[in-house]
C-alpha cells in the first residue's frame, strides 16, 4: 500500500486517541455500537407513513427549488419538508422503534414553530419528547445541527418518530437528518481547538460533501495567519483535501474551530504528512480531465493572472482549496512550459482582512516600475479584486483592488503592505484586467464596475497608484473584461483592439491610451454550455506573436470527485475578415498536437443512412479529429462520440453539439470541424474557428464508441483523420 494510503488509513484509528484539543468534544469512554433508526438515503420513505404533501414522495437530495442552500445532513439524503414550497403541510411517521440506548440523536434545521414544525418522541400514544428547528425570522440558516434526548426511562419500550409540518408562511418547514439511538450524547455544536507543532509539508483535511460547514482558524505562534470555511468530516470522509504549512516548521500551529459537535473526530483527524492525501490515485480518477486543466483537490472557477515569464506560463485560478463546491476564494497557481503539462504549485494568495481574492490579472515588471526587483529576475504582479465581506474577517469592507508580487519567479508571493491600490468605486467593482501601453507608457487597468455594460479605464505609472482615464459601454457586459489587439488578417497596421467580457462577446474597435472606441459588435462566441470568463495570456514574447485564451468550462459535471470544474484547452485568437466583417477566431493550441498518438484516416468517405457504421472498430476516451463533410443529400451528417451527437442540419445551416446549435453556412459545399474529446468535455472549432463550442458532459462509463452517419440520403466525408490522444498525467 503506497505510504499517503497508509497515512490516511491510519488517521480515523489516531482521531480516537487524540489528545490536545478542548471543548466538548474530548474522547467519549468505550461504548455498545450506535443503532441507526433513519439515515434517509433511499428513494422512499421505507415503512415511514407519510399524511398531506410536505415531505414529497421521498427523502430531498439536498437543497428543494427556491430554499436556500440547505447543509448540515449527512449523506445524499434528508428529511426535507419544503416540497413545494412553506404552504405545504404533512406529518411523517415511523413504524415502532425499541429504545434500546440512552440517547436518542438526531440531526434538524429548519422551522422553530413549535409543537408545528418539529419531532416528536410518542411513547404509548403520548408525545415524551419534542424538538423544533432554531429558525423563526427572515434570514437565517438552513444548516442542520445535532439535538439529543435523554430517553433512559423508556429504555425497552416501543416509541414512534413523527416529524410535523403543520406551519405555513416563513420557515414553514422542517429538517430531519440521521436519527441515532447511542451512549453517548450529540450536542450541538461549540468552538474548539487544537494545537500541534508544525513538522512536515502539508496539513491534511478531511472533508464530507454536504456535511457541516465550520470555520478553522490556523494561528502560529499567536499570529493569525488563515482562516477557511470546510465541511470538516466527523467521521469517514468523502476525500481529503490539504493545505501547505511548510513555511511554519518548526512554529507551534493551533487549530481553532468555531463550531463542532460533541463526539466529531473532525479535529482529531487533522494531521501532518510530507506528501498530498493519496498522491499515487491522483490524476487517475474516472472522470479527471486527461489534457484540461484540473486543481489536485477542490473547486475552481475563473483563470487567473495568466502571464508568461522566463519560459513558463503561469496560470492562476478561482480555487476553494478546501472544498467542491464554490467558497473560500484564494489563487491557485499553476505552471506550464508548453500549456499541457502543468504543475501545480502552493496556493499563491489567500484571503485576508480586505476579503477573498476574486479575479484578476498578473503582469512582468519590466521596467520595474514597481521598484520591486531586487536580483535578476523582474517582478511579476498580481492584480486582483480583494471582495470585502465574503469572508468573516473583512465583514463591513467593501470591494477594492488590491496587488501582490514575486521576485522569484512566482514561487512565494508578498501583498502590498499599502493596499488596496484602487479603493472602491462602485458595488462589487472587480476583476482588473491590466497591461502595459508602451505608447502611454503607463499601465491601463479595465474594471468591471458592477453594473451591467458600465467598466472603466484606469492608469498608472507604477501599478500602485490610480486614476480614471475614461468609461468603457459595453451593452449587457458583465464581469471579467479583457481588453487586447490582434492584428486583421495577420498585417498589423490594420490591427483593432478587441473589448472582451466574461460571457464571451466583444466588441471590436481602437484603443488610444485613454479611450476606447467601439466600431462593432457585441458579437457573440458562446454557443457550448460551458464557456465562461475566458482571459488571454500576457507577455508572451513578440517572437512568438500569439494571443493565447483559457476559459472555464462553467457548470460542468464531476460527480464523486474530488475535484470540481476544468478549464478550457488553451487557444489562440486571431482576426479575420468575413462577409459579414471583422470577427475573432479560434484555435486549439498547435502544441496539441504532441499528444497526438495512432492516426485514422479516411478519405472520399461515403455515408448513407443504411450504411455500416465506418468507425465502428474504434474505440476510447481521448481523441483529435478533424472533419470535412459534404451534406450532399443528406439532411443531416454528423459523429457520435461516446453517446454525444455533434451534428450538422442542412436546411437551417447549423452545427448542434451536445444540445447546443450554432449557425453555420457551408463554405463551397463544406462543413469543417475540428474536435477535442478528453473524459468529460468536448470543444469543437468549426469554419476554422469562426464558430467555437466548449461543452462538458459525463459519459456512461461503458460507452467509448464512435460512429459517422447520415440521415435522409447521402453524404461525403472527403477528409476524416482521427488521432488517439495521450494523457498529460501519464505520458
Amino acid at each position: 500500500m503506497p505510504r499517503t494510503s497508509l497515512i490516511v488509513a491510519s488517521i480515523l484509528a489516531a482521531a480516537a486517541v487524540a489528545s490536545g484539543y478542548t471543548g466538548q468534544q474530548a474522547a467519549a469512554a468505550e461504548a455498545r455500537p450506535e443503532l441507526l433508526v433513519a439515515d434517509f438515503e433511499g428513494a422512499d420513505y421505507g415503512a415511514w407513513k407519510t399524511e398531506g404533501e410536505a415531505f414529497g414522495p421521498g427523502p430531498a437530495r439536498g437543497t428543494l427549488p427556491k430554499q436556500m442552500a440547505v447543509a448540515g445532513f449527512e449523506g445524499k439524503g434528508l428529511v426535507n419538508s419544503f416540497f413545494r414550497g412553506d404552504g405545504t403541510t404533512g406529518t411523517l411517521t415511523s413504524p415502532p422503534v425499541k429504545i434500546e440506548r440512552r440517547y436518542v440523536n438526531f440531526l434538524i434545521g429548519g422551522g422553530g414553530h413549535e409543537g408545528r414544525t418539529c419531532i416528536n418522541l410518542l411513547v404509548a400514544g403520548k408525545v415524551v419528547r419534542t424538538a423544533a428547528g432554531p429558525n423563526l425570522k427572515p434570514g437565517g440558516s438552513e444548516t442542520l445541527d445535532w439535538h439529543s434526548w435523554d430517553v433512559a426511562e423508556f429504555e425497552g419500550k416501543e416509541a414512534v418518530f413523527q416529524i410535523v409540518d403543520q406551519a405555513t408562511g416563513g420557515w414553514g418547514h422542517i429538517n430531519v437528518d440521521h436519527i441515532i439511538q447511542s451512549d453517548r450524547k450529540r450536542g450541538a455544536a461549540e468552538p474548539a481547538e487544537r494545537e500541534m507543532t508544525v513538522t512536515a509539508r502539508y496539513l491534511h483535511l478531511p472533508v464530507k460533501n454536504n456535511g457541516r460547514k465550520c470555520w478553522l482558524r490556523l494561528v502560529v505562534d499567536g499570529r493569525f495567519e488563515r482562516e477557511f470555511e470546510i465541511e470538516l468530516a466527523e467521521g469517514e470522509p468523502d476525500f481529503w483535501t490539504f493545505t501547505d504549512i511548510v513555511a511554519w516548521k518548526g512554529r507551534r500551529l493551533k487549530l481553532e474551530v468555531d463550531r463542532l459537535p460533541a463526539g466529531s473526530r473532525g479535529l482529531a483527524a487533522i494531521v501532518q504528512a510530507d506528501e498530498v492525501p493519496d498522491a499515487a490515485a491522483m490524476y487517475k480518477e474516472s472522470l479527471r480531465p486527461q489534457f484540461h486543466f484540473t486543481p489536485r483537490r477542490g473547486w475552481t472557477n475563473d483563470p487567473n493572472g495568466l502571464v508568461y515569464y522566463d519560459g513558463e506560463y503561469h496560470l492562476f485560478f478561482q480555487h476553494n482549496p478546501y472544498g467542491v463546491k464554490w467558497g473560500n476564494m484564494t489563487w491557485g497557481q499553476a505552471v506550464s512550459k508548453d500549456l499541457l503539462h502543468w504543475t501545480e504549485l502552493p496556493d499563491a494568495i489567500h484571503p485576508d482582512a480586505l476579503g477573498t481574492i476574486f479575479s484578476g490579472s498578473a503582469v512582468v515588471d519590466e521596467h520595474n516600475t514597481t521598484g520591486w526587483q531586487t536580483g535578476p529576475d523582474k517582478p511579476l504582479v498580481c492584480i486582483y479584486t480583494s471582495a470585502g465581506g465574503t469572508n468573516r474577517a473583512s465583514r463591513g469592507v467593501p470591494f477594492s483592488q488590491s496587488i501582490a508580487w514575486s521576485a522569484d519567479r512566482g514561487r512565494t508571493w508578498t501583498k502590498y503592505d499599502k493596499n488596496p491600490v484602487l479603493a472602491n468605486v462602485h458595488g462589487g467593482n472587480r476583476d482588473p484586467k491590466v497591461f502595459w501601453h508602451a505608447p502611454g507608457k503607463q499601465w491601463v487597468m479595465l474594471l468591471y464596475l458592477d453594473r451591467r455594460g458600465e467598466f472603466g479605464l484606469f492608469g498608472s505609472p507604477d501599478l500602485k497608484q490610480w486614476t480614471k482615464l475614461s468609461d468603457l459601454a459595453f451593452p449587457e457586459g458583465h464581469e471579467c473584461p479583457d481588453l487586447f489587439e490582434l492584428p486583421v488578417d495577420g498585417d498589423a497596421a490594420k490591427s483593432r483592439w478587441v473589448a472582451w467580457e466574461a460571457g464571451g462577446r466583444y466588441l471590436l474597435g481602437r484603443f488610444d491610451g485613454r479611450t476606447f472606441t467601439a466600431e462593432s459588435g457585441p458579437h457573440p462566441t458562446r454557443f457550448g454550455a460551458n464557456d465562461y470568463a475566458a482571459q488571454t495570456y500576457s507577455d508572451i514574447p513578440a517572437a512568438d506573436g500569439r494571443r493565447i485564451q483559457i476559459a472555464w468550462m462553467q457548470g460542468g459535471k464531476y460527480p464523486e470527485m474530488p475535484f470540481n470544474q476544468q478549464m478550457s484547452v488553451p487557444r489562440e485568437l486571431s482576426l479575420r475578415t468575413t462577409p459579414a466583417g471583422i470577427r475573432l477566431c479560434f484555435a486549439p493550441i498547435r502544441e496539441i498536437e504532441r499528444l497526438r498518438g495512432k492516426r485514422h484516416a479516411w478519405k472520399d468517405l461515403a455515408l448513407r443512412p443504411d450504411g455500416e457504421n465506418p468507425l465502428a472498430q474504434l474505440a476510447g476516451e481521448l481523441f483529435d479529429i478533424e472533419a470535412e463533410f459534404e451534406p450532399g443529400a443528406a439532411a443531416k451528417v454528423g459523429l457520435l462520440i461516446r453517446g454525444q451527437k455533434i451534428e450538422y442540419t442542412a436546411a437551417d445551416k447549423q452545427l448542434t453539439a451536445l444540445g447546443r446549435t450554432a449557425p453555420l453556412p457551408p463554405l463551397a459545399g463544406r462543413v469543417k470541424l475540428r474536435i477535442l474529446v478528453d473524459r468529460a468535455s468536448v470543444e469543437v472549432f468549426a469554419d476554422d474557428g469562426l464558430v467555437q463550442m466548449a461543452t462538458c458532459f459525463v459519459p456512461p462509463a461503458d460507452d467509448r464508441a464512435l460512429a459517422a452517419y447520415a440521415q435522409g440520403g447521402d453524404a461525403r466525408l472527403p477528409r476524416l483523420e482521427i488521432w488517439e490522444l495521450k494523457s498529460t498525467w501519464t505520458e
